[in-house]
């Protein structure tokens, strides 16, 4: 009799790795304790979340959590609930879905948004880009959403893959950070572009300082894992604006931004940085609509969810 797949057999490996996590987080830890370092928070289960590229928490909905999946994919939208339940699932009309990689929520003239990153480019050949602005829905429902604007742009260059995304809302700027070149490259783009522009161009503003690389042993033992340990999957603006979390495929690197420097200014400093706990594929992560806490989580079902206090 045929054994199981090795793809699911995987998976399940997976749920039963994040299922012993948190029965052992449940009991390391008393009610009273008070709250740090990385708890599972749930299970992404729901197949139709295979592939999740993007997380951000909602600033309109206590507990939600907004996510989306890779390019392939229908234009959607899943609202999840902090313990990994799908909620509702939102189409996005208007709009063609190239590589969607990121999202990030905020709030502006006192309304919440989200952005969607359609900025995936693993094989350098896009010449154009696209940024969908998003009004969060006031009901947690089946229902279809249109962008409330859009930014396209063109890297200043020549073309680059991206997965990280984020917005600082109190500079109306929109933060990008390239994957595959090392150091990595942040750019800036404004959030409200004057009207009647068409393709914008991304600025430059530095290179991220500190990310690790892998060691002289880590090459030789696993050599294609540890050249993509340090590229980055994902990024995130802590509510108050004051620290931008990166994620690599092995690390969550954190930026502080010092006084009313920019964000040029702060990610070259070398970051805080921690390992991230085990995931498949991490390429997902956001803060707490709180700023207490980061929620991270992996491309394959079944997936943890993870709430990180750094």
């Amino acid at each position: 009799m045929p054994g199981p797949h090795p793809r699911l057999l995987n998976r399940w490996m997976v749920l039963a790795l994040a299922m012993a996590i948190s029965a052992c987080s449940r009991e390391a830890a008393p009610p009273t304790a008070p709250e740090h370092g990385t708890r599972l928070a749930g299970v992404l289960l729901d197949p139709q979340m295979d592939e999740i590229s993007g997380l951000a928490a909602s600033r309109r909905h206590r507990d939600v959590l907004w996510m989306h999946d890779d390019g392939g994919n229908p234009e959607r939208l899943f609202a999840v609930s902090t313990n990994g339940t799908r909620l509702a699932t939102l189409r996005v009309e208007g709009v063609t879905k190239t590589d969607w990689e990121d999202i990030a929520a905020f709030e502006l003239d006192g309304k919440a948004y989200l952005l969607i990153a359609d900025t995936g480019d693993n094989g350098g050949l896009r010449r154009s880009l696209q940024l969908h602005i998003i009004e969060e829905p006031a009901k947690l429902e089946n229902a279809r959403l249109r962008p409330a604007w859009s930014i396209a742009f063109r890297w200043p260059d020549g073309a680059r893959d991206c997965e990280a995304v984020a917005v600082d809302a109190e500079r109306e700027q929109v933060l990008l950070i390239s994957k595959k070149r090392q150091p990595p490259e942040l750019f800036s783009l404004p959030l409200r572009p004057p009207s009647g522009t068409a393709l914008q161009t991304a600025q430059r503003l530095a290179t991220l300082a500190g990310v690790p690389q892998p060691t002289a042993e880590a090459l030789e033992r696993y050599p294609q894992r540890a050249r993509l340990d340090s590229q980055v999957t994902a990024a995130d603006i802590s509510p108050d604006h004051r620290t931008m979390a990166v994620m690599t495929y092995r690390w969550l690197l954190l930026y502080p931004r010092l006084g009313e420097e920019g964000w040029g200014d702060a990610v070259s400093r070398p970051p805080r940085f921690q390992p991230l706990p085990w995931l498949p594929q991490a390429e997902a992560l956001g803060w707490s609509a709180d700023g207490t806490a980061l929620y991270a989580t992996g491309e394959f079902i079944p997936a943890p969810l993870y709430r990180i206090v750094p």
